[in-house]
C-alpha cells in the first residue's frame, strides 16, 4: 500500500507504546477490517513532525476483501490526516524496506521576510536571505557513493553510512526553496543535517566546497546543524 499522511501530530511512523503514531493508526484500521491482528512493516521510518506523499508498507492478511476496495474501506475509518493512495497484491518475497531501490526527500524552505501563513506546518521558515546559487553548488557534492557519517545523527545504530545519491537538486519557487533528494536509502537525519548544512552555506558561514571536506571527515561535529523536522517531506519510494 501506498500512504500519505501530516505528520504534524504524530510522533513519527513506528509505533510507540504511549505515542500517537501512523503505523498504530493503520494496524487499528486494519485490524477492524481483516478481523486479524495484522503488523505492517514500511519502506523506513519517518520521525515526529515529517510527512510522507508516498510513504509505503506491506502486510501478509487472509481476509478476502478485494484489494481494490482495500483504500476506500481504509480511508473512511482512518483519521483525516492519513490516506491510503493504493493497494497491490504483490509475491510473497516482496518487502516494502529490503525491496526498494530508491526513495526520493524533499525538503521545503520559505525564505520570505514573513512566512506563509498557509504552509507553517510544511516548510521550515528562514527569514535571513539564502544564496540559492552557493547552496546547489554544494548540493552537487553529494552526488555520489559516499560515507555519509558527518550528515547522520550520532544516535545512528547502524553498522556504516555509505549511501549512494543518484540526484540532488534545488528547486525554486518565487519565496519557497526545495531541496531534493534520490538516493539508494537515507541514515538517520541525513536530509535534515544535510539541509541545516546548505543554510549554513546559504548565509555564508560555510563555502560551497566545505561540503567535500565536511562529507571526507567523517565527523557530526564538521556538519551543520540538524533542520527541524516540519519541512521534511518522505515523497515516492521506488522498487524494481
Amino acid at each position: 500500500m501506498k500512504v500519505s499522511y501530516d505528520g504534524t501530530k504524530f510522533s513519527g511512523f513506528q509505533a510507540q507504546p504511549k505515542d500517537r503514531t501512523v503505523q498504530v493508526e493503520i494496524e487499528r484500521v486494519l485490524t477492524i477490517l481483516t478481523k486479524e491482528e495484522i503488523t505492517i512493516h514500511a519502506s523506513g521510518r519517518t520521525d515526529a513532525g515529517v510527512h510522507a506523499r508516498g510513504q509505503v508498507f506491506h502486510f501478509l492478511t487472509n481476509c478476502t476483501i478485494p484489494t481494490d476496495r482495500f483504500a476506500i474501506a481504509m480511508n473512511t475509518r482512518l483519521p483525516e490526516d492519513v490516506m491510503i493512495l493504493e493497494a497491490k497484491e504483490m509475491p510473497l518475497d516482496f518487502h516494502a524496506r529490503h525491496s526498494a531501490k530508491r526513495k526520493t526527500y524533499r525538503y521545503c524552505i520559505d525564505n520570505g521576510k514573513f512566512p506563509d501563513l498557509f504552509g507553517r506546518h510544511y516548510r521550515l521558515h528562514v527569514p535571513v536571505p539564502l544564496n540559492r546559487e552557493r547552496m546547489k553548488q554544494a548540493l552537487s557534492y553529494i552526488v555520489g557513493t559516499h560515507d555519509f557519517t558527518s550528515f547522520t545523527s550520532t544516535r545512528s545504530v547502524k553498522p556504516h553510512h555509505v549511501r549512494t545519491i543518484y540526484d540532488a537538486k534545488l528547486i525554486e519557487a518565487g519565496p519557497f526553496i526545495h531541496i531534493e533528494m534520490t538516493g539508494n536509502g537515507f541514515t538517520y537525519n541525513m536530509v535534515r543535517i544535510i539541509t541545516g548544512t546548505l543554510i549554513k552555506i546559504g548565509h555564508g558561514k560555510l563555502k560551497p566546497e566545505d561540503m567535500r571536506l565536511i562529507l571526507d571527515g567523517c565527523d557530526r561535529s564538521l556538519a551543520g546543524p540538524t533542520a527541524l523536522p516540519i519541512g521534511l517531506m518522505l515523497m515516492d519510494v521506488s522498487y524494481e
